[in-house]
């Protein structure tokens, strides 16, 4: 399948991705776009959007788009529960306190963006980051 977001990827749009491609889509293709084109490519094209105004998987209900897609495809492994609350602070700016990695996360995708300013070339290095967050939520979830 097609998915469709916003340009100029951050946090909770490489999270997504992220997400997607391990657990909803492993072959999913990713379109980046500006904010303003969104709902246009998505008729057009059929993508699914995501991480953008007013979509179903975007910030609904006090969640960020990684919560709404978990909670739109079923997904409730611990570990991506306990992941879920690091992306949500990180990308919230509010709730950026109320996980202790979450200003590290952030600072770690403020710097992908500096280096690699291509929206693909950022999520294809920053895939392995959340590769590893994900085996520590497993190992955190683990020991209980």
């Amino acid at each position: 399948m097609k998915w469709l977001t916003r340009s100029h990827v951050h946090v909770d749009r490489v999270a997504c991705p992220w997400l997607i491609t391990r657990f909803v889509d492993n072959e999913a293709e990713f379109l980046f776009v500006p904010k303003s084109q969104i709902d246009q490519i998505a008729k057009e094209t059929g993508t699914i959007p995501f991480d953008a105004p007013g979509v179903e998987l975007g910030h609904q209900d006090g969640r960020c788009s990684f919560e709404s897609i978990m909670l739109k495809y079923d997904l409730k492994d611990p570990a991506l529960a306990r992941m879920a609350k690091i992306v949500h602070a990180a990308d919230v700016a509010a709730d950026i306190d109320t996980d202790p990695i979450a200003r590290g996360l952030e600072a770690i995708a403020v710097g992908y963006s500096l280096r690699f300013p291509s929206d693909e070339e950022n999520l294809l290095r920053q895939f392995e980051v959340y590769d590893a967050l994900y085996a520590w939520c497993r190992l955190q979830v683990a020991k209980g």
